[in-house]
């Protein structure tokens, strides 16, 4: 199976937290998938944790590599830019990634992350979903230190809340 994609600044274990969830799902493929995950105005229709999405420059509706977005998303207003996009074909996974970050650069309150995502199709018509996330920062040093952990728990939503919208779109 693949992996993420690192940006050395954000290698997992060197940084404040780090949280990595994954599903397998039978039935459905990364390309069914790719386009709820990859336009963000579709992500509150299935995510009640992700609000008030737009672009930057008149762009937009669908990522695009070096695109700048904002969203809201655990009570953070998060400015962020798509670092990773690489839509699924025949055999190659899926991959989306972007840098987000709140506060002002180089204040105690800065919080700043890498959030990536692999759609990878495996035999049996399966579906690997995976995604994780990098934090660095006070806010993250908190955010880890919560238990139950709201970033384990809340990307868990993502992905459930992933997964049923796309089986929704086949029966549609």
């Amino acid at each position: 199976m693949h992996s993420i994609i690192w940006p050395q600044d954000y290698l997992p274990g060197f940084t404040e937290n780090y949280v990595s969830n994954e599903v397998i799902v039978a039935g459905l493929s990364a390309a069914e998938v790719w386009p709820l995950l990859a336009v963000p105005a579709q992500w509150p229709t299935y995510y009640a944790n992700a609000a008030n999405v737009r672009f930057y420059a008149d762009k937009g509706p669908q990522l695009a590599q070096g695109l700048r977005f904002y969203f809201e998303t655990f009570g953070f207003p998060v400015e962020a830019q798509c670092n990773e996009y690489v839509a699924p074909q025949a055999g190659q996974p899926g991959r989306l990634a972007w840098h987000g970050w709140a506060g002002a650069e180089g204040s105690a309150e800065r919080l700043d992350v890498h959030h990536a995502w692999l759609l990878e199709d495996l035999d049996g018509g399966r579906l690997r979903i995976l995604t994780q996330e990098t934090q660095k920062g006070k806010p993250a040093a908190a955010l880890r230190d919560t238990h139950p952990n709201p970033m384990l728990n809340g990307h868990q939503d993502w992905l459930d809340g992933l997964v049923r919208a796309a089986l929704a779109g086949q029966r549609a």
